[in-house]
């Protein structure tokens, strides 16, 4: 039973993407943005379950990108193309489709990870539910658009350089630290520690607008982790 565990976690990220991608094309955005923070919930814990009950598996393994490429390739895929679609006035009818090379270098990211033996213990090119969160913190922010971003949020060039600035880093040579705590030694992570502390202080601070700039110091700690030692 346990080795099945990891498995059912992974099949409600699954089935959460399903859900958020059925909420994009009613145009709930916002429903399919929670939903979306949902599945990435399960695809952190199916990790954690595989490594604590040792059931990791080639089959778990597969699963996971499987999931992860509706939850996480598809689903911001759709939600850019509606956002676009509310923007483009006046501009190319075929504009929103190119929402979708986020989809197309998502697909590229996982299957680079599922064969990189660099990629055990740290990411090479940004994970994709970190892209994700990023998009999907989109319509969370137009929700409660506090700091008047909307304008700029619904500006196509804006979501068209989004687009093309998340599909690089997905596939970007650029070594990224995991969460994984082998232990709760500050020597050991102070890196995750210093990351996790300032992401929830601009959580409490901003809201949803802090999600993309989390992404964005996650990898700006990234890129300077040596001084961490």
């Amino acid at each position: 039973m346990k080795n099945h565990l990891p498995n059912a976690v992974t099949c409600l990220n699954l089935f959460a993407g399903c859900l958020a991608l059925c909420n994009v094309f009613a145009g709930h955005l916002e429903t399919a943005a929670y939903l979306v923070g949902l599945a990435a919930a399960f695809d952190f814990a199916d990790g954690l379950l595989a490594r604590a009950l040792h059931a990791s598996s080639p089959i778990g393994k597969d699963l996971d990108s499987l999931a992860d490429m509706v939850s996480f390739g598809v689903v911001p895929g759709a939600i850019l193309y509606h956002l676009l679609g509310q923007s483009t006035a006046g501009m190319p009818t075929w504009l929103p489709y190119a929402a979708f090379i986020v989809t197309v270098f998502s697909a590229l990211r996982l299957a680079k990870f599922n064969n990189d033996t660099r990629q055990t213990d740290s990411f090479i090119g940004l994970p994709t539910p970190a892209c994700t969160l990023v998009v999907a913190s989109l319509p969370l922010i137009l929700a409660h658009d506090t700091f008047n971003l909307t304008s700029a949020i619904l500006n196509p060039w804006v979501l068209l350089g989004l687009t093309l600035l998340l599909s690089g880093l997905l596939v970007a040579e650029i070594p990224l630290f995991a969460l994984k705590f082998k232990n709760l030694s500050w020597t050991d992570n102070s890196l995750r520690f210093v990351f996790l502390l300032l992401a929830v202080a601009l959580l409490l601070v901003l809201g949803a607008a802090a999600i993309p700039l989390i992404v964005l110091l996650y990898v700006l700690l990234s890129v300077v982790r040596p001084a961490f030692g």
